[in-house]
């Protein structure tokens, strides 16, 4: 039986993402980190035989854990017309005809991130869609999922119509006639469009998915995710991908549970996802818990506020109190994680009720509980969640400065200068975990680290700061996104930093951000990217 000869790593900074954050060099031993220091003690440790890696002028930082995704989705959009940017509805229409003229076989056009405000203030209809393409069904996602607009093809082919009935925490929007506009947001959105088009997908098509995204996270340096909102088929996918030695980052991933209305249809989902996780325990799949919306967004002002909109309109929550308290307790007392999207701060005040209704009823426990967004929220209630030990997992590119007209417009006071207040969460002694919830938007880490360490744009650094008093320190901007992005997720003593005894997953950038101006971060590419010692990507 033979052994494989250690793995020597030198000539490189190394960020380490811990308490002595730097270090000269690494030794690697059976997929694990055996060494990280000085480089005399290491060339000592690693022995004669060892396999040296020089890296000289290079930076090696910890892999990074997207805190948030959904992962199979990501590969998804890959294939589909990408609307982001698109400054007007007849840049939306250009881009939709080039490829329904470059495609002219395929049964339905989706595409994905347009943004309300290049809509002009109007909620988009099924006739702005027929005006380009009538012929076809055309689905497209708004940037942060959280709608969709179709054309009367489409419509017709989900079978929406006058008797569709809205759903709790939904909306099927309607002419003066009744009949649907075209736009369906949130919980009716996952219930009538979304599961028609999950249907359409073959096995092959999820497999074709997940590995375009794993193939993306390869190349920008993510060696774990955090997928919140899985599905059966999609857990098949990873399994699968498992299986064939081809899942090249950790999935950690959560199973979404809507509201039923019916409290023990509610507990058995709980209880299934339970049993997920009992299955699904290894080094590369894992589930943990369960994911629970409970508003929607500010954009498309269905996240749950205390005080209204400008134009003096409000979002219930999506759950029940009484409900969402029972599942999260029930989660809670069967060892699962709870990640809760919370966007609007009474939306926030829930789901920190709902935890403590679970600590009164189970009593001490480690509990690893997220609040997933909290663009909106005020300093009492980060005091609160603090207190619990709630994680504030949030999203750096989602306070891209870019991004940002419609999010303002739609609050229209005091509250757009609180928002996402990073430095808040950590002051108060919260956990934070960064992640990016894509395919909402831009998964490649290094610029979402620009973005929190400027709170600059990433799409166009010219623009002014968005809040600047909220910006980090790199170190602790990329702290965030590997160590407690890994912490929150419960696996903080395998992966998320560089120390002996972890899972040897790094990755190698062309040049040293820590030194050079923050634009740098938007240059900078990723020549290597390592899981469990060895390299899945290389320049």
């Amino acid at each position: 039986m033979t052994t494989e000869a250690p793995k020597l790593f030198t000539g490189a900074r190394i960020f380490t993402a811990q308490q002595r954050p730097w270090a000269e060099a690494m030794v690697v031993a059976a997929g694990r980190l055996l060494y990280v220091g000085d480089d005399r003690t290491a060339r000592r440790i690693a022995g004669a035989t060892a396999q040296e890696h020089r890296v000289e002028g290079k930076l090696v930082l910890p892999g990074f854990v997207d805190a948030h995704a959904h992962i199979v989705s990501t590969g998804e959009v890959s294939e589909q017309i990408d609307l982001s940017r698109a400054a007007d509805l007849a840049e939306v229409h250009r881009r939709i005809k080039v490829w329904a003229d470059a495609h002219p076989g395929e049964p339905r056009i989706r595409a994905h991130s347009w943004e309300p405000a290049s809509i002009l203030g109007e909620r988009p209809t099924r006739q702005m869609l027929d005006a380009v393409v009538a012929d076809r069904p055309v689905y497209v996602q708004t940037y942060d999922f959280h709608s969709i607009w179709l054309n009367s093809a489409a419509i017709a082919e989900v079978g929406l119509n006058s008797d569709t009935t809205d759903t709790v925490g939904g909306k099927v929007w309607r002419d003066e006639n009744g009949l649907p506009t075209g736009y369906v947001d949130e919980t009716a959105m996952h219930a009538y469009v979304w599961p028609f088009l999950e249907d359409l997908q073959t096995d092959a098509d999820l497999d074709r998915h997940l590995a375009s995204a794993l193939r993306g996270y390869r190349n920008v340096g993510v060696t774990a995710a955090v997928d919140m909102g899985l599905h059966e088929r999609d857990l098949a996918a990873m399994a699968r991908a498992e299986q064939a030695g081809e899942l090249t980052a950790r999935i950690v991933a959560h199973w979404r549970i809507a509201p039923s209305g019916r409290t023990g249809e509610d507990l058995a989902e709980v209880a299934h996802a339970a049993e997920l996780a009992s299955r699904h325990h290894t080094d590369r799949l894992r589930v943990t818990g369960i994911k629970l919306m409970l508003d929607g967004t500010v954009d498309g002002c269905t996240a749950a506020l205390g005080v209204p909109y400008v134009d003096g309109t409000n979002a219930d929550p999506i759950w029940d109190t009484a409900a969402l308290c029972a599942v999260v307790t029930a989660a809670d007392a069967a060892g699962l994680q709870v990640a809760m999207h919370a966007i609007g701060d009474e939306a926030i005040r829930q789901a920190i009720t709902a935890v403590e209704s679970a600590v009164e009823a189970n009593g001490p426990l480690d509990r690893r509980h997220r609040i997933e967004h909290l663009e909106v929220v005020e300093n009492a209630d980060i005091q609160r969640l603090a207190a619990l030990g709630l994680t504030a997992s949030m999203q750096p590119v989602h306070a891209d400065p870019a991004i940002q007209e419609n999010w303002r417009a739609m609050l229209g006071d005091d509250r757009v200068d609180r928002g996402f207040p990073w430095s808040e969460m950590t002051d108060a002694g919260a956990p934070l975990a960064f992640g990016t919830d894509s395919p909402t938007a831009p998964y490649p880490p290094l610029r979402n680290m620009f973005i929190a360490a400027t709170r600059r744009s990433a799409f166009d650094p010219t623009l002014t700061p968005n809040v600047e008093k909220f910006a980090l320190p790199l170190a602790d901007a990329i702290g965030h996104a590997t160590r407690d992005a890994a912490w929150a997720c419960r696996a903080e003593d395998q992966f998320g930093a560089l120390a002996p005894g972890r899972l040897a997953d790094f990755v190698v950038v062309d040049r040293d951000v820590f030194e050079e101006a923050p634009e740098s971060l938007l240059e900078a590419g990723v020549v290597s990217t390592v899981v469990g010692g060895e390299e899945v990507r290389s320049a």
